[in-house]
């Protein structure tokens, strides 16, 4: 298997319907946080940062690489394959968020977890704690 649906929480916090928030979701996953916590947090840090003040649409990665450094997250270059792109299958055992064009998913052991199944997108580099 190399997809999970997993939304993070946000259902059990209250939240309707799907929203642009796979910041929040992934890195709810990867630290087995607190869906409305993250939530509160990274829409606190876009509106500090002149951004929106919610995390429904989104997080721009200004704002969410310090707070993944905050967590002890270290970034990684995606690895190298010949004649292909990594995807989230190739990354390494462990809780790990990857990136990927215009989006971010948690990966658990190599299983895209999300709310769809982004594993055809290329991973360009991923956040790991050491």
């Amino acid at each position: 298997m190399t997809y999970k649906f997993n939304d993070g929480g946000r259902k059990d916090a209250g939240y309707k319907g799907t929203a642009g928030d796979c910041v929040v979701r992934s890195f709810v996953i990867a630290t087995k946080g607190d869906y409305k916590e993250m939530y509160k947090k990274m829409a606190l840090a876009s509106k500090e940062h002149g951004g929106s003040k919610s995390a429904r649409n989104g997080i721009h990665r200004d704002v969410y690489e310090p707070i993944l450094k905050e967590l002890g997250f270290v970034w990684q270059p995606a690895p190298k394959f010949n004649g292909r792109k990594a995807r989230t299958y190739d990354m390494p055992n462990g809780y790990v968020i990857a990136r990927q064009a215009h989006h971010l998913v948690a990966v658990i052991d190599g299983v895209a977890n999300d709310i769809w199944d982004c594993t055809h997108k290329m991973v360009y580099g991923y956040w790991i704690k050491p």
